[in-house]
């Protein structure tokens, strides 16, 4: 099947285009500030596998935790997509790829995906990992820092896209857009694109606007 996955939940922002045959090619963008440009990313990952959009038949998301507006950002392209096009749609956590990302890259022990979720917490998720298994012992939750540090003290490892700002010790791992498209495989519990939503553990809160009213005319 060919496959496009969308990673935009962290400062590195990448998407992978895969040719249903092992080929996986990958465009990354780090550069700071609000300069993610998704349908530039997409364009040179097609290329590195010689795809056309056309072509594509799944999109998988990375659904967070993290940035919100580069979550909306590829639920949105993910929509528009499946509306176009009608290829299969499938969301997969930004924290899980994290984790799956450690242990490619030859972490093992007690690990910590550590992501930032504002107001003074985080999202914090624990794994046990060795080269052959990754098992979430610990599911993601939003912690404080004082919790997180809990963690560290006890000689686990805390991982993460930006975990160096609040734990020198820490190691960065950025969720992958690669990684996504490894995770969906073989998947095939797919969604329409309006049930897509971001990885959001606070309920949501708004002030509802009253009502509309009729002026008088003067």
């Amino acid at each position: 099947m060919k496959m496009l996955a969308l990673e935009f939940s962290s400062p590195q922002r990448s998407v992978a285009a895969g040719d249903g045959a092992g080929a996986v090619g990958e465009a990354i963008d780090s550069a700071p500030g609000n300069t993610m440009k998704p349908l530039a990313l997409t364009e040179r990952a097609l290329r590195l596998v010689g795809l056309e959009r056309e072509q594509i038949e799944v999109l998988v998301i990375g659904l967070g935790p993290g940035s919100y507006t580069g979550i909306r950002a590829a639920i949105a392209l993910a929509q528009g997509w499946q509306l176009g096009r009608g290829v299969n749609l499938l969301g997969v956590s930004s924290a899980e790829a994290i984790a799956a990302q450690a242990q490619a890259d030859g972490m093992t022990g007690k690990i910590n995906v550590v992501i930032d979720a504002q107001r003074g917490e985080f999202y914090l998720a624990g794994h046990e990992i060795s080269a052959d298994e990754r098992r979430e012992v610990s599911p993601l939750r939003l912690a404080t820092l004082a919790e997180a540090r809990l963690r560290e003290q006890a000689g686990e490892l805390l991982i993460g896209p930006e975990v160096t700002r609040w734990f020198p010790e820490g190691r960065i791992v950025f969720p992958r857009a690669a990684m996504l498209a490894q995770l969906a495989k073989g998947r095939s519990d797919f969604m329409a694109g309006e049930n897509l939503e971001p990885i959001y553990l606070r309920e949501t809160t708004f002030v509802k606007a009253p009502p509309s009213r009729i002026l008088p005319a003067i």
